[in-house]
């Protein structure tokens, strides 16, 4: 995943895009830049590796070197952006958030014949995405119609911004909206970014959230729209159960309060079916999982409790290791027991999501190493079934490394992904028997999904204008 920010302003704006491409240090581990424009300087970029140190540390020697009124930044997983890039259509620096599935369709069909078009490349001989993003843009003859090409070429998902040798922002969100880009106002100018408390904390008020698909330029002048946005709207569910920062408002939605009203939804339809188990507390796997616990415990009518604290003061996620046994085995450090809230305990644990599962496991292996009774998992998302296409939001992930698929695969073999709305629902017998396989695996004493209608009630958007592609394969 990624996320970034952009800024305009009547005066020196390296702070406010300091501290708000900052603010999206939750949505990648990787990569952190940012670009700003001077009038006596012209564009000027930064980039860095974050991924063994945060992004302020990295870059709190900018404001020695740089000055400006516009900029952009970027912080994500992937390959190392703002680039500036030089073209037909002037030089401009570019981010785009996303994911672009028909790299070497695109290559070949508009770059690779005449025109001595080249690609810088990264890991692997990888072709950089952004740079990609560039030339589909300069295959036309203004910003509008090269953004609008791009949109219409690209499958997967490309929310952009460019930052002019004018100084003005062009900001685009992706074609059916799987993002959210939002733009807030103060005193000074205007702000763009993905995650709106981003520019709250600087003093921005919200005056506007875009779009599927629109376009627009921002200047000290204020917004203006350079193509409408489309009818169809397919936004991530998944920012509102997992990746989206607590403080933020998609659509209109909070995410704590979505949260919150998820985990009643699934208190109150156990209560009606009759599996809510006997407990002690309800707690929530830190950190996401534990708004999801609250509304839970509050519709339960059971405490809610914290039986173990995560360590993060020198375990920061940008400090999070490559391979799966070093993040196992800093996950298991970061967990600090109450030993007075687990000994003897049944528990109620509720996670976003299960993914792999590895970290669950060991999650329940450390409860029943410090004495609790019984340890019960609910996930606060119906089971995930297929790995994002479209936004990447678990890293190296495929279909292969869910464990839903794996208990599949070895329940019934290949043949047995026929028949996955089957294990989706807890209501048949495929469905209980994934679930039980699961528990037997992950060692609690029940486990439970929210389904997919609970989810969508919870967030309160229409399901047509929802992404649930990684649970139900629709797209």
């Amino acid at each position: 995943m990624g996320g970034f920010f952009g800024v305009v302003s009547k005066r020196d704006c390296l702070e406010d895009l300091y501290f708000g491409t900052d603010y999206h240090s939750h949505l990648g581990t990787n990569t952190g830049g940012i670009a700003i424009y001077d009038e006596e300087s012209g564009l000027q970029r930064e980039i860095h590796r974050i991924k063994k140190t945060p992004f302020r540390t990295k870059f709190e020697k900018i404001f020695e070197d740089f000055k400006g009124t516009s900029g952009i930044g970027c912080i994500n997983d992937s390959e190392p952006q703002p680039l500036i890039i030089r073209s037909n259509l002037g030089t401009y620096a570019l981010c785009v958030i996303g994911v672009i599935n028909n790299k070497e369709d695109l290559i070949n069909k508009y770059l690779s014949s005449g025109g001595g078009h080249h690609f810088a490349t990264i890991d692997r001989g990888a072709v950089n995405t952004t740079e990609l993003v560039a030339a589909m843009i300069n295959q036309k003859d203004s910003f509008v119609e090269g953004i609008l090409f791009a949109s219409e070429v690209i499958e997967g998902t490309a929310s952009i911004l460019i930052l002019k040798s004018d100084g003005h922002i062009i900001v685009a969100r992706d074609k059916v909206g799987r993002l959210p880009v939002l733009v807030g106002k103060c005193e000074d100018g205007y702000a763009v970014a993905l995650e709106s408390f981003s520019y709250h904390k600087l003093g921005y008020e919200d005056i506007k959230e875009l779009g599927p698909g629109e376009i627009g330029e921002l200047s000290v002048d204020g917004y203006v729209e350079l193509s409408a946005p489309h009818e169809k709207m397919r936004i991530c569910s998944f920012l509102w159960s997992y990746y989206g920062y607590p403080t933020s408002t998609y659509e209109g939605v909070n995410v704590e309060m979505m949260r919150c009203r998820n985990g009643q939804i699934m208190a109150r339809d156990e209560k009606l079916n009759g599996t809510l188990p006997k407990i002690d507390y309800v707690g929530g796997v830190p950190d996401s999982g534990t708004p999801h616990a609250i509304g839970y415990a509050n519709e339960s009518g059971v405490s809610f409790a914290r039986p173990y604290i995560k360590y993060s003061p020198t375990w920061q996620r940008s400090f999070m290791p490559n391979t799966q046994s070093d993040r196992s085995r800093v996950a298991k450090m970061k967990q600090i027991p109450i030993y007075d809230l687990i000994e003897g305990k049944s528990l109620m644990m509720v996670d976003d999501s299960i993914v792999r599962g590895t970290q669950l496991k060991e999650t329940a292996e450390f409860l029943y190493e410090n004495k609790a009774k019984a340890v019960h998992m609910r996930s606060a998302c119906p089971p995930i079934m297929y790995a994002c296409k479209y936004l990447n939001f678990s890293r190296n992930t495929s279909d292969v490394d869910l464990i839903t698929r794996r208990v599949i695969i070895e329940l019934e073999g290949e043949d047995g992904l026929q028949y996955i709305d089957e294990y989706r629902d807890s209501n048949t017998d495929r469905g209980k028997r994934l679930r039980q396989t699961m528990c037997d695996k992950l060692g609690f004493d029940s486990l439970e999904f929210q389904t997919l209608q609970g989810l969508v009630e919870s967030i309160g958007i229409e399901e047509c204008k929802l992404c649930t592609y990684c649970w139900n394969g629709r797209e």
